[in-house]
């Protein structure tokens, strides 16, 4: 019965990551060398699908049917409105997310389409936000003390619009409702004042998702292949060899971090028919790597992530007296490759050995079987038979019995002797 239970628990919890979707949505990737006074490159990307349904038709599905709109632009700080954006998430990170990091600059890549069908219209967001940061390096490693790197920044959030003017023209990046309303002023007008106005005014810069998972939950992984004397051959470009590296992800669907799914809103709209809206977000994702050893520092007041590295690896865990790395971890990795080579070899000779002995043919080879007709006779009472022979051979050495007469022969002395008496009727008697 024990078992059954965990069989069938564990079946669920595959069919249940097996509904997991894939993340991205608000997704960031920051890597750090760990240099005080240094400014570096966090991008967080944010998409969203909106998608409004006319199956019963309607003139608002007539008006959007074969519609297709574009609006793709970048933007830096050259370009009014960027520098503003600048300040307000400067102002964010300063008195919302208590974090030290300063953003000192922004590259904004734009791109929207709205495409309509024959059933339905979707609008498809993307806004690739490219923070250039300073000030996360709290303290620099030095001696046995290590490093501190601020990483309360990573939640920024922006609410109302942001406009940015490209090229002359002022262009709403942050309210969903902005680019439907220069893209298709009637749907504009069919939603307002409806819950689905409410949906389409939620903003796209938001990466509350990735500051709300602690780091305590993103899997942790160390690489020290950067040390290695030949880090190039592993893959590793120039700029990361030399170090040690490790990494945090934020993402995956487990029992510890919870199940990522979907974020969706929906909701209806009226005009001479009734219309169904929806939103879709993909969960949130993020990947951190920091040069160095890394650690969440548990000395950091309540609130406040903090994760502290080391740019050294500890003794004796990944150096060796040349500096090198130890080849006895190669070793070992090569080991345990070459047993498990040994053993799907054992594995599959057994199996060969047992499919020759139980699937092939044993004993005379049917090509060089003969046939042979025979007969016997029984009275007037005939029959046909045959038999075979090898081929290449005499078969007069292999005669059936068959070949021999099948009836008793007598001697000639013990024939009866014909009588030649006539015989009486049935119950004669002589007078």
């Amino acid at each position: 019965m024990s078992k059954a239970i965990i069989l069938t628990a564990f079946l669920g919890v595959i069919m249940l990551c097996g509904l997991i979707t894939p993340v991205d949505a608000a997704q960031m990737t920051f890597r750090t060398f760990s240099e005080t006074g240094a400014t570096e490159e966090a991008e967080i990307k944010f998409q969203r699908s909106v998608i409004i349904n006319y199956d019963d038709g309607g003139q608002l599905a007539d008006q959007l049917r074969g519609l297709k709109i574009s609006k793709v632009f970048s933007a830096d700080s050259s370009t009014p409105g960027v520098n503003e954006l600048r300040d307000r998430i400067n102002y964010f990170l300063k008195n919302t997310a208590d974090s030290s990091a300063v953003v000192t600059d922004i590259d904004i890549d734009y791109d929207t389409t709205l495409t309509g069908r024959g059933l339905n219209t979707s609008i498809d967001y993307k806004v690739i936000m490219t923070l250039h940061l300073s000030h996360h390096i709290v303290r620099d490693a030095s001696g046995g003390t290590a490093g501190l790197l601020d990483m309360d920044w990573r939640g920024v959030a922006i609410d109302g619009p942001v406009v940015l003017n490209v090229r002359g023209i002022d262009n709403e990046i942050n309210l969903p409702i902005s680019f439907i309303a220069d893209a298709s002023p009637v749907l504009y007008s069919a939603v307002q004042g409806t819950e689905a106005e409410v949906i389409l005014n939620t903003p796209l810069i938001d990466a509350s998702g990735i500051k709300a998972q602690p780091l305590g939950n993103w899997h942790f992984l160390f690489d020290p292949t950067g040390i290695n004397v030949d880090a190039s051959q592993f893959g590793m470009s120039d700029e990361l060899a030399g170090f040690v590296w490790s990494s945090y992800t934020m993402g995956e669907s487990s029992l510890r971090e919870g199940i990522q799914t979907e974020k969706e809103k929906s909701a209806t709209f009226t005009t001479d028919k009734t219309y169904d809206l929806r939103t879709i977000e993909s969960a949130d994702a993020a990947n951190l790597f920091v040069a160095g050893f890394a650690n969440i520092d548990p000395t950091a007041k309540k609130g406040t992530e903090v994760v502290g590295f080391y740019p050294e690896a500890p003794e004796g865990f990944a150096t060796t007296s040349t500096g090198g790395f130890p080849m006895m971890i190669i070793y070992g990795m090569a080991g345990m490759a070459g047993v498990a080579g040994v053993i799907v070899f054992m594995i599959s000779e057994r199996k060969r050995k047992y499919e020759k002995t139980h699937t092939e043919q044993t004993g005379i080879d049917p090509s060089r079987l003969r046939a042979a007709g025979t007969s016997a006779g029984a009275g007037g009472y005939q029959t046909n038979r045959g038999e075979s022979y090898l081929a290449g051979e005499d078969y007069a050495q292999h005669r059936s019995v068959y070949d021999n007469p099948q009836v008793e022969e007598k001697p000639a002395e013990e024939e009866k002797q014909e009588s030649t008496k006539g015989s009486m009727p049935k119950g004669w008697k002589p007078e």
